[in-house]
Formats: structure tokens, sequence, C-alpha cells
């Protein structure tokens, strides 16, 4: 992973270790795939709903969290009897390669797990070749939004179902009477795990005006801290980003802030495709970064006066994956988190998180669908409605 993205050990050991609970977790789902008997109104009838695999699951992994994201799209489709192809990110074609040669190690048959890399300049042709399959009949992506919407047409296009895990632009909410250090570390976490290159983000946090002070002044402290280095080290808390297109696009959206008003309080350097942990504070909507997707290690700050201004602030974008909200009232902080548009919500706690058996998705632009845990065996199985005649049906034509 260091060497294929620039990715830190702290990240590479985290996702061999959520992956090996996501193949753990799947192996227990096997036993739990049921079905429920229905009553009919038709004497001397038993029907029946049970769940069948779909077939082939075609699948796209990214590349920012390699392993963890070819597992999940392994794990559950086979936990329900369906066989997957997956299509390796062309940033990380060996390590994705490693968690094929583990399932094969573990002794799949020849065909039950399959994977295919390309050259990015197939990736359109190949994408659309194994949706257009006549086998496959079901499509699992996790991506951009911008290339979720053309997998969700191409498979609308066949008539084929998909689960979509998209962008994402997380809010933390920073209550009035929140633990300010216990709120930093999260945010921090949130915002810089992975040089920010995770969907799930602490792209923007929302702090109430009466606390915002004392908050961005121990946010920009911790975040001096958070410095790129080489990954390989084993030492830096930051690696690289994807490459110098990201650290350019990051460096053009923190101009343009500053130049509309917003305060760099922490970070803005970057050297090559290092790029320091940067936080800016005053963000308001006018600025690119207030809308767009950094997917890097900036965070936004945006000062609030209330709750409800902080919960349309939340509200406001187009996307819903994960949000935060930080409040010692829990009952109060709970409500919060109930009015957030978000696929998934924590209080007290970062917008990173993820665990084998949790439905994971969001809503609005960052797609629909559920992965992780029980939620699979919706996504990876057809619904049958069975019947049982015990004696001879009456039919009048």
């Amino acid at each position: 992973m260091a060497d294929e993205t620039g990715a830190t050990a702290d990240w590479a050991s985290a996702n061999v270790c959520l992956a090996c609970d996501m193949l753990r977790d799947a192996a227990l789902m096997t036993t739990r795939i049921g079905g429920v008997t229905i009553p009919s109104e038709r004497p001397g009838v038993t029907a029946f709903a049970l769940r069948r695999p779909v077939g082939v699951v075609a699948a796209i992994a990214p590349w920012n969290a390699p392993v963890v994201l070819a597992a999940r799209a392994i794990a559950a489709p086979l936990a329900c009897g369906a066989t997957v192809t997956l299509k390796t990110s062309e940033l990380y074609p060996a390590t994705q390669r490693l968690v094929g040669d583990a399932m094969q190690a573990a002794g799949f048959p020849p065909g039950v797990v399959n994977l295919i890399s390309n050259a990015p300049e197939d990736a359109e042709s190949v994408v659309e070749a194994l949706i257009a399959h006549p086998a496959v009949r079901r499509v699992s992506f996790a991506g951009s939004t911008r290339v979720g919407r053309l997998v969700a047409e191409l498979a609308a296009r066949h008539l084929k179902s998909a689960v979509l895990e998209l962008g994402g632009k997380a809010p933390l909410i920073v209550l009035d009477d929140a633990d300010l250090d216990e709120a930093v570390r999260a945010a921090a976490y949130g915002a810089f795990m992975n040089q920010g290159q995770i969907c799930m983000a602490t792209a923007r946090i929302v702090v109430d005006e009466t606390v915002a002070d004392d908050f961005v002044r121990r946010f920009a402290m911790k975040a001096a801290t958070l410095v790129a280095g080489d990954p390989h080290d084993r030492k830096t808390p930051l690696g690289t980003v994807i490459g110098l297109d990201a650290s350019r696009r990051l460096e053009a959206l923190v101009h343009d802030a500053v130049m509309k008003g917003a305060r760099l309080v922490a970070g803005g350097a970057m050297r090559g495709a290092m790029v320091d942990a940067t936080a800016l504070d005053d963000v308001t909507p006018s600025m690119r970064i207030y809308d767009e997707e950094c997917f890097g290690p900036v965070a936004t700050i945006v000062r609030v006066r209330g709750v409800d201004e902080a919960v349309r602030v939340a509200n406001d974008t187009e996307y819903g994956l994960s949000a935060a909200v930080f409040g010692r009232d829990v009952r109060r902080a709970l409500a919060v988190a109930q009015r957030i548009e978000s696929g998934i919500c924590h209080v007290n706690a970062a917008t990173v998180q993820d665990e084998a058996q949790m439905p994971v998705g969001g809503v609005k632009a960052s797609g629909y669908g559920r992965l992780g845990g029980m939620a699979g065996i919706d996504e990876f199985t057809d619904l049958r409605w069975i019947t049982l005649a015990s004696q001879p049906e009456t039919y009048s034509l």
C-alpha cells in the first residue's frame, strides 16, 4: 500500500484487520440466511418466502481503502451463495491481487472469486462489458459519485440492481455543551486519517459560535502536529495524497477559500504529493470548498448560532453518507443526530468508523443500498415466493 499510493502503516494495518472481520462475519452469516412461512388464504396451501443466490455479482472497488473494500465486495456475495467478479482499482492492482490470492489459498473453487485488472484507459469499456454480461445479475460499486452515476445508468439500462457507496462531505457538529477535547480528537482523526481520502472523512466541522474560538484553537494545535512524510519510515502521521493532481486541486480549493475570507489556521504546506493537515476557519457557502468533496487532509470550520442552524448547515450538501454530533447532553445530541440527512451518524464519536456487521451506506448523492452484516443478504439474494399444495386445487375457467 505504501508503494502503490503512499498509505501509512497504520492505515494498511486497519485495512487488513477490518477485512478479516468482514470475512469472519460473512462466514457466520451463511447460517442466518433464512425464510419465512406466510399464511395463505387458500385451504391446504403452505406458502414460503425464501432467499436464493442472485448468481454473479460484478463488483468494482476503489483505491482509497483497497483491502477493506475488496473484502467487502467479496464477502457478502459469497456468504449468500453468489460468485464474484471484482474489477480492481487501477491504482491498487498489486494490493487487491493479494486479496484474490488469499481467497484462492483458502480453497475456493475456480470461478467463484475472479479478479480483473485493467489499464486506466480501458476502465470504461471493462465496466460496461462486466455490467452488460448476461451472467451478471447484481452490481456493487464503491467510489466517487460521478462514476457511481455512470454505473447506475449502465445497470439500469440492463435492468440490474446495484448497490452504490459513493462520495461524502461528512459534517461533525460541535454543540455548545460538547467535550471539546473529545471533539477535537474525533475531528482530527476523521479529517486526516489516510490523508482525508476516506468517503466518511470529516469534511465540515460545524461549531456553535459560543465555543468556536476555543475549539478552533485546540483543533489548530492538533492539526499542526500532523505533518506529511514518507510512509515507508512508519513514523509519519500522514503519508501522501494519491498524486500531484490531487494536491494541486487541494491547493486551488484552499487558495479560493482564503481569497474569499477564510482563515488558514493550520497547515497549508504542500510538497508535491505530501500535504500537511490543513484547517480553514470561517468557511462560507461562497467558497468552492464549502460544497466540493476535497478527498484530502483539509478540514473546514463553519461557525453557527444554535442547533437549528447547525442542522441546516449539516444538511446543506448533496451528500449524505456519514455524520457526527458532539454534546454532553446525550438525549439532545441524539435528537440532533436524527435530524441529519445521512445513512450513518455517530454521537460523540468520529465520522470515520466501520464494523463488519454494520449496515454501511448513504442517502442523496452518497448512493443507495447497504453493505455489511445482515444488510448484505437483501442485496445479494432474490426473494422467492413458493407454495406447496397438500390437496388438489379447484380451478374454474
